[in-house]
Formats: structure tokens, C-alpha cells, sequence
């Protein structure tokens, strides 16, 4: 009885392990152009994606449009780094405004902008347009 219980257990244990694998490889079957009907009509999926797809190109153009016509120029941004190096340049905030590398944002505030040193490049840089 008992070699009998551990026989059951070994097999339903075996089954369980190996029968997920097994059924879980077999591929599942999917339309690709199933027919979507509305009020209107008839619409194929594919329509449907190629739509998305357009509007969604359209969005992002408008959108790098949009971002191109909101940059300021360079001496708008020069002016502006400058005035965050002066008021907040201990805080790294000329930094965190060119997206510079997050790790060396926190040391720079760490070491006070180097003792200073860090902090008087990078406004030089800053003036000169390399920054």
C-alpha cells in the first residue's frame, strides 16, 4: 500500500512538472486578419493597425514640431544656465537643466562643486558654449 501511495505520488508529482512544459510549448493559433464589424462596417484588423499606426506617426511628428518650437536659443539658454549656476549652482541645478549624468549630479553637490573648482568650469564652459 504505502509503495503504491508513493508510486501515485512520484507519477502525479512527474506529471505536474513535466505536463506544464508540454502543454505549454504548443503554439497557440491566432487570426491575423480577423474581420472587426461596427455600425459602419467591416474593418480588417490590419486597416485598424495601419491607422493606429499613421495617427500614432502623425502624434510624434507633431510632437517633435511642437518640442523643435519651445527650445530657446542660445542665448536664451546661456542666460538661463547662468542663473541657475549663480542662484541654485550649489544644488547642480545648471546641471540637472542639460540633463547631465544623474551620479555626477549627487557628487557635485557632494563636494560642494568640487571645493569650487568644478563649479567655476563649468561656468566657464557655460560662457564659452561647451557646457
Amino acid at each position: 500500500m504505502k509503495q503504491t501511495a508513493k508510486l501515485a505520488t512520484i507519477f502525479l508529482a512527474s506529471f505536474l512538472l513535466i505536463g506544464t512544459y508540454v502543454f505549454a510549448s504548443f503554439p497557440v493559433k491566432t487570426e491575423h486578419n480577423q474581420i472587426i464589424t461596427n455600425e459602419k462596417g467591416t474593418i480588417s484588423k490590419n486597416n485598424i493597425e495601419q491607422k493606429i499606426q499613421t495617427q500614432f506617426q502623425t502624434v510624434v511628428k507633431k510632437a517633435e514640431n511642437t518640442k523643435k518650437a519651445n527650445l530657446p536659443t542660445n542665448d536664451e539658454e546661456l542666460a538661463i544656465l547662468v542663473i541657475l549656476w549663480f542662484f541654485l549652482g550649489a544644488l547642480a541645478a545648471h546641471r540637472w537643466y542639460k540633463n547631465k549624468p544623474i551620479e555626477w549630479n549627487i557628487l557635485f553637490i557632494l563636494t560642494a562643486g568640487g571645493c569650487g573648482v568644478w563649479a567655476i568650469i563649468d561656468l566657464i564652459h557655460i560662457l564659452q558654449g561647451k557646457f
